[in-house]
């Protein structure tokens, strides 16, 4: 069967343009292989096979379509319907190059813009419900002192989940300054320093679990039982179980968490220490300060709701009824 248009532009898309021209991050490529093998998915429901599937087959109204079926039937979020967008954007921008005849139709499709999502409150912990949190783990166990050294990690470099579980032993550089070497979105790297306690945990992990010898220092950092690294769904797991244990003695910790919200805390807790924006955005690896700056959102909306709380008792919300007033009723209706 010779292959399409779409199946030879695709697999130039991925294996030249994305790996070897714009070099991006394995996950990037995973992400963008999910948005494509969803939108296959999605023709095939339709009848339109795989193999049949052409760049003239991919019209505007079609990708509209399925962006809303990703949002009534996959039940996707704005975001991930968003980032499936984004994917579909940079193959008709890398595939206008090789047919200009077709340019207005690809046009039209990069025209499609992305979904405005109302923007949400940062969720993040208050210091002593991180402190209660990193109380649960049993430090008399291999595996509680394991969990400590991840969450204690975690939270203190402001990590997001993926640069914790791609963590290799070398990249922990213990002593008197000790730094943590995360390789973040887009293999970037950056160095962030660890607070004494945290390095000093860690540290004590290293050595118990013998990973500083020189033949292990590739070695994942955190692993599960197999001795593999650890995985999202395991990190969430390990998050989720101390608290859950932690929310039952304390109301500082919610049931329901997330990984991201010890690297929402974190950059929280230094707004609130006084520490400068641009440096928080370094040390968060974001590559713009907008992106910073809803952590300065989240501190504002903490200041609020405790305004709210203290108004009642500074001001009598036994307000008069300025209706009964029937004088100024009647002197409003004549303006």
């Amino acid at each position: 069967m010779r292959p399409t248009d779409f199946a030879r532009l695709l697999t130039e898309f991925f294996n030249n343009y994305l790996q070897k021209q714009r070099n991006v991050s394995p996950n990037t490529i995973k992400s963008y292989r999910d948005a494509f093998r969803l939108l296959l998915v999605y023709l095939q429901d339709k009848g339109i096979k795989p193999e049949k599937v052409s760049m003239g087959t991919l019209s505007p109204e079609l990708i509209q379509e399925f962006l809303a079926w990703l949002e009534v039937e996959r039940k996707c979020s704005i975001a991930s319907r968003n980032l499936r967008l984004n994917a579909i954007h940079s193959f008709f921008r890398y595939a206008q190059l090789d047919s200009p005849e077709a340019l207005l139709n690809y046009q039209r499709i990069m025209a499609i813009p992305v979904k405005k999502k109302p923007s949400a409150i940062v969720s993040h912990l208050s210091p002593e419900g991180v402190r209660k949190l990193l109380e649960q783990p049993n430090r008399y166990t291999a595996n509680g002192r394991r969990d400590l050294a991840l969450l204690s990690t975690m939270y203190d470099s402001g990590a997001r989940v993926q640069e914790i579980i791609d963590l290799t032993a070398k990249d922990f550089i213990s002593g008197s300054s000790a730094v943590l070497v995360l390789t973040g979105k887009g293999s970037k790297t950056r160095r962030v320093p660890l607070m004494m306690n945290t390095a000093f945990i860690l540290k004590q992990y290293v050595v118990e679990n013998r990973l500083d010898a020189p033949h292990r220092m590739d070695w994942p950092l955190f692993t599960n039982h197999q001795h593999r690294k650890l995985t999202k769904e395991g990190v969430a797991y390990i998050l989720k179980k101390y608290a859950a244990q932690a929310s039952g003695i304390s109301t500082d910790v919610p049931e329901r968490i997330h990984c991201h919200m010890l690297r929402h805390s974190k950059a929280v807790h230094l707004l609130q220490a006084g520490v400068n924006l641009i440096y928080i955005r370094d040390f968060l690896g974001h590559c713009d300060i907008k992106t910073t700056e809803v952590y300065a959102k989240a501190d504002t909306e903490t200041k609020r709701k405790a305004l709210e709380n203290a108004y009642p008792e500074l001001v009598d919300p036994n307000l008069p009824n300025w209706s009964d007033d029937t004088e100024l009723m009647r002197w409003l209706s004549s303006l």
